[in-house]
């Protein structure tokens, strides 16, 4: 007697949950699972520092997104955020003027005084417009050429233009 109320029961369950809603629910769950699961927080706070790291080169406000839960969505936000970050930061908007002065002007590890790397900055300028670099990794002979021509793009942007590189601008065509 308890098989067959029990056989009714698994009958009645099996009317109310149909075959195409449980296949929808399984998918549904199958597609959520592999989101959901663990990836080690220190892998998602690299990303993030990455992510920070080429926005400060470039002088744009910081990507503020949680970090918890150490899922894979999240670790996949923050790959995507580094991965835009660094394409627009290998790309400076003036890269083409700013390699041009360059070549008029000395090698990117020029450390001679009074100016210093490719783009010929002084003690006056690094000051003004790379206080942290100036503190951090010294003159501009120590940086890399992408972060003396942000510098650069960051005194173009303030007002000055080429201006503080008369001559080769000139002979750049871009004055």
């Amino acid at each position: 007697m308890s098989a067959f109320a029990l056989t009714a029961g698994v009958a009645r369950a099996a009317q109310s949950l149909s075959a195409p809603k449980l296949l929808v629910r399984a998918a549904g769950h199958t597609r959520l699972a592999p989101m959901q699961r663990q990836v080690n927080p220190r892998l998602i706070r690299h990303y993030r520092a990455e992510t920070w790291r080429w926005e400060a080169l470039m002088g744009s406000p910081r990507t503020h997104r949680s970090i918890m839960p150490s899922t894979r969505a999240v670790l996949r936000v923050w790959v995507q955020a580094a991965g835009r970050a660094y394409s627009k930061a290998i790309h400076p908007p003036h890269k083409s003027a700013w390699l041009c002065i360059h070549r008029y002007e000395g090698s990117w590890r020029d450390p001679g005084d009074p100016y210093w790397g490719g783009l010929q900055m002084d003690r006056g300028f690094m000051t003004g417009y790379a206080p942290s670099y100036l503190l951090r990794r010294g003159y501009a002979d120590r940086w890399s050429p992408l972060e003396q021509m942000w510098v650069a793009e960051r005194a173009y942007r303030s007002g000055r233009g080429f201006y503080a590189w008369p001559n080769t601008a000139r002979y750049c065509g871009l004055i």
